[in-house]
C-alpha cells in the first residue's frame, strides 16, 4: 500500500506556490493606476495640462478599486500592497509634482522646484509611514491626508484654472502655496476620515441612493469645479477635526473636574 506522505507533502507544496503567486484581478487595477500616472506625467511634458489632470483623477478611483476588489475576492498579499504602495509613489508623488511644476513653478527658477520636492518626498514619507503604521493607528482615520487626496487637490487647481484659461505663470505663488500644503499635509499628524468603514455588503438608508445619484449629476455637470470642491473641503476637514480633538478635555482632565452639582 502507497504511503501518504508523498500525497500530503505534494499538496502542502502546491498550497505554498498559491500562497507566494500573483492574484491577476486586483493587481489589473493596480497596473492601470500606475499607466494613468505615468500617462499623466508624459501628458504634463507635452503641455496637455488638462489630459494630466483627468489622467490622474482616474488613478484615484482604480487605486480605490485594487484594495476594495482584493478584498471583496479575497485576494489579499503581501505583493499586491508593495505594489500598490510603487503605484501611489508614481500616480500620487511624482505625477502631480512634475504636472505642477511644468504648469506653473519652472518660471520660479530654485524656488519652484523646491515646492515640487517638498510635495514628492511628503508623498513618499507619506506611504512609507502608512505601511509600517498598519495594525497600529485606528483604521478609521488617517494619519496625514492621504496621497491621492493630495494629488487630486493639487490636479484639480490647475483643472479649474485651465478652464478659465488661466495660465500657470499669473498664479505662480498660488500653485507654489498649494503645493507645499499638501506636501506638508501629507506627513503631519492631523486626522482624516478614512471611509474604510463603509460597507459594500451592508444595506444602507434609502436616501444614499439619491445623493449618489444627484452627486453623479453634479460632477457630469461641472466636473472640475466639483471635484476640485469636494478635495478642498476634505483637505480642510483634517484641520476641523484635528481643532474639535485638541478643544476635548483629556480623560484626566475630566476625572478630576468637580461634579456640576459641586458647592
Amino acid at each position: 500500500m502507497n504511503s501518504p506522505v508523498p500525497k500530503i507533502r505534494k499538496g502542502l507544496l502546491n498550497a505554498e506556490r498559491r500562497r507566494k503567486g500573483i492574484y491577476i484581478l486586483p493587481n489589473l487595477f493596480t497596473s492601470a493606476a500606475l499607466f494613468a500616472g505615468f500617462f499623466a506625467i508624459v501628458q504634463a511634458m507635452n503641455g496637455r495640462f488638462e489630459t494630466a489632470c483627468v489622467a490622474i483623477f482616474c488613478a484615484m478611483v482604480l487605486d480605490g478599486l485594487d484594495g476594495r476588489v482584493a478584498r471583496l475576492t479575497r485576494t489579499q498579499s503581501e505583493f499586491g500592497a508593495e505594489f500598490d504602495s510603487l503605484s501611489d509613489m508614481v500616480s500620487f508623488g511624482v505625477a502631480p509634482s512634475i504636472l505642477m511644476y511644468e504648469w506653473a513653478l519652472k518660471p520660479m527658477g530654485k524656488w519652484g522646484w523646491v515646492a515640487a520636492f517638498i510635495y514628492c518626498v511628503g508623498a513618499a514619507l507619506r506611504l512609507a509611514r502608512f505601511n509600517t503604521n498598519i495594525g497600529v493607528v485606528d483604521k478609521r482615520f488617517f494619519q496625514g491626508m492621504p496621497s491621492p487626496a493630495a494629488a487630486c487637490l493639487v490636479a484639480g487647481l490647475i483643472w479649474v484654472l485651465n478652464d478659465y484659461h488661466v495660465k500657470g505663470g499669473d498664479v505662480a505663488w498660488l500653485a507654489w502655496g498649494v503645493t507645499v500644503f499638501a506636501g506638508v499635509t501629507m506627513v503631519s499628524n492631523v486626522p482624516y476620515y478614512s471611509g474604510k468603514e463603509f460597507n459594500l455588503r451592508r444595506s444602507v438608508p434609502f436616501w444614499v441612493v439619491p445623493a449618489f445619484v444627484v452627486a453623479y449629476l453634479l460632477i457630469s455637470i461641472e466636473p472640475s469645479h466639483v471635484l476640485f470642491g469636494l478635495f478642498v473641503c476634505y483637505a480642510l476637514s483634517g484641520y476641523v477635526l484635528g481643532g474639535l480633538r485638541l478643544m476635548q478635555p483629556k480623560p484626566a482632565e475630566a476625572d478630576s473636574a468637580p461634579p456640576p452639582d459641586a458647592p
